[in-house]
């Protein structure tokens, strides 16, 4: 019942911010941007589109037979100009009758495909957006304690609102766009070709100035996209983080404080959805001055051809309803552009954010735990040369051993910062120790599959968390199969049923949000009577006491005698009337253990806990 980090501790020393530490303006989790590897942005968006390539090639055939559709119309003037109309006047009446029923089908075979399109495109964008929301939720939830702890939730709920709707509008509008622009260049520049060589060279001459505007409005945009992406996301991290914590700022009267800060953030938000604006509106003027001028320049060429004798009129006909639907999509093109990089800053994000890896990974070849022996369901946990430090932080946990026999009770004890709930986190595994192995009845941490860890070890923590629902199905959340009666009966073992039964719809009452229907103490009681209701090997307690009254401490506290009998149980004592409970005490100082032993031999001694004892004995007369 001793342990090697045992060691005198200084008198004054700094407490050791037992958290992690304020990013630095270097980190990565400080920006709104995660890192994000060359191409795993294409990489995304293949892995979406490919399950559904079958449907994606059926929109393609539907746009690229509508595209055909299309065009087929100035083709029908210029044959019913130069041939139709001449025959017409000679009383040969099938040409032109032949003309218009050719333009009745175009006309309703390009709508008939629009709508197959449309249908199709429809169920593609749907299911992309479902399944990309749906991976965000899930891998946000996989990611490690520590991510959470360093990125926002304000930010995730960007990724997963404004980027996946900057994609919706991408796939539903700026896609068809930008396909509608290539077909009809090929298709337009082929027929151009085709009727006149001339003119056509001269219309795919034109290109050449049309992509260097592109060029430029691609590199100015990318950037301004991103930095827009990551002001709505700071806007959102605001509102998030002001709505979370409004019971404290109406307090505290923050709320001109926070009214200036969020102007602050909103402005910048405008300021960069003005400078998208502005970089369109240079595109776009750049685009109109470079098609009105080729479009002027072929008319006056191709008037002056007609009159020499060197071009029908019909062909000129066909070529300028060519050229305004060449130029024409230009400036729509403009809206793809815009569309496109939105979506792709968004998409760079949302690829950076899955890309994150757990730093507490699923075990490749998981390990069983040993059966339970005897009738004890405790379990042994033992601390085999740990060490622990946090990412950007000096380090929390000096290299230290410790062993907890199974089923015992060990109350942990110390001031603010020394070392306590890191402890219990590594023993949950929300970390994974920078040095060493933490053992539970033999078997790494680290080789338990994540769900058996789950059902061994359970915590329960300072701040009582529910979820919107019933008191039932909160409760329920430690063992989903449980029953009604087991439910009941895990919260009068905890105390808990008496104030349950005086809600409204008793066990049936909806808590609401975070359980705010309630009080803190309250929901303590029933966030135990869930960590009894799991009926874990091991029990955490992280000061989990430290929200209750007196009358309310002591029921617990009698409850725990009989709950926590022949289970492992570690014990973050805030109080010390918590101690009683235990077999055991450790006394934490800057992240090392300086006592062990009984509380009654701590008590009769002369060193930490004593004087601690001492003063909250003296604090109660």
């Amino acid at each position: 019942m001793t342990t090697t980090a045992a060691a005198k501790t200084p008198q004054t020393a700094p407490d050791l911010v037992e958290e992690p530490d304020i990013p630095t303006e270097g980190d990565p989790f400080d920006q709104d941007d995660l890192p994000t590897p060359k191409g795993a942005t294409g990489a995304l968006l293949r892995s979406l589109l490919a399950p559904r390539r079958r449907t994606v090639w059926a929109v393609a055939l539907c746009l690229l037979l509508q595209q055909a559709a299309v065009q087929a119309g100035p083709l029908l003037v210029a044959y019913a100009i130069d041939h139709a109309v001449p025959a017409f006047r000679a009383h040969d009446y099938g040409p032109l009758i032949a003309v218009a029923v050719g333009y009745l089908l175009a006309a309703a075979s390009s709508s008939a495909l629009l709508y197959a399109f449309v249908r199709l495109s429809a169920r593609v964008n749907q299911d992309v957006l479902l399944d990309l929301r749906g991976r965000i939720f899930r891998h946000a939830q996989a990611l490690s304690v520590d991510f959470h702890d360093r990125y926002t939730s304000g930010r995730l709920i960007s990724r997963a609102t404004t980027d996946v709707e900057s994609l919706r509008e991408l796939l539903a509008e700026g896609l068809q766009e930008l396909i509608n622009v290539i077909l009809a260049s090929v298709y337009i520049t082929a027929m151009l070709l085709w009727l006149d060589l001339g003119i056509g060279s001269v219309a795919a001459l034109s290109f050449v100035p049309l992509y260097v505007l592109i060029q430029l409005y691609r590199r100015r945009a990318a950037r301004v996209y991103g930095e827009r992406s990551t002001a709505i996301a700071a806007v959102i991290v605001k509102f998030a983080e002001t709505m979370n914590g409004i019971r404290p700022v109406r307090a505290f009267r923050r709320e001109r404080a926070n009214d200036e800060h969020f102007a602050v953030l909103n402005h910048r938000h405008e300021r960069r959805n003005g400078d998208a604006l502005l970089e369109m509106a240079r595109y776009v003027v750049g685009s109109r001055l470079v098609a009105n001028t080729a479009v002027a320049g072929m008319v006056l060429w191709g008037a002056y051809r007609v009159a020499a004798g060197s071009l029908e009129l019909g062909v000129l006909a066909a070529a300028v309803l060519f050229i305004r639907r060449l130029y024409d999509p230009i400036d729509r093109l403009a809206m793809f552009l815009n569309s496109y990089e939105s979506a792709a800053a968004s998409l760079r994000k949302i690829a950076g954010l899955l890309h994150q890896t757990p730093s507490v990974p699923e075990a490749e070849s998981p390990r069983p735990l040993p059966p339970l022996a005897g009738d004890r369901p405790g379990r042994e946990v033992v601390f085999e040369g740990v060490s622990f430090r946090y990412r950007t932080g000096g380090e929390v946990l000096p290299r230290f051993d410790l062993t907890i026999p199974a089923g015992q009770t060990v109350a942990v004890v110390g001031s603010t910062g020394a070392g306590k709930s890191t402890l219990a986190k590594l023993l949950a595994r929300f970390y994974d120790p920078s040095a060493g192995r933490v053992l539970l009845d033999g078997v790494d941490l680290r080789d338990l599959a994540v769900p058996e860890l789950r059902r061994g070890v359970v915590m329960v923590t300072q701040e009582a968390f529910l979820f919107s629902g019933t008191v039932a199905e909160n409760i329920a959340i430690g063992r989903p199969d449980a029953t009604r009666e087991e439910i009941e009966q895990a919260a009068k073992a905890i105390g808990a049923h008496d104030f349950i039964s005086a809600l409204p719809d008793g066990y049936d009452t909806d808590v609401r949000k975070r359980g705010g229907r309630i009080s803190a103490g309250q929901r303590q009681l029933v966030s135990f009577a869930r960590a009894l209701l799991a009926d874990p090997a091991v029990l955490i307690l992280d000061e989990a006491t430290s929200s209750l009254d007196i009358p309310g401490e002591r029921a617990v506290q009698r409850a725990m005698h009989t709950v926590l009998s022949g289970r492992t149980a570690v014990v973050i004592a805030h109080r010390l009337s918590t101690v009683e409970i235990a077999d055991r005490v450790l006394v934490m100082e800057h992240g090392r253990i300086v006592e062990d032993g009984t509380p009654a031999e701590l008590i009769a001694g002369e060193g930490r806990f004593a004087d601690l004892h001492r003063a909250w004995r003296n604090s109660l007369v």
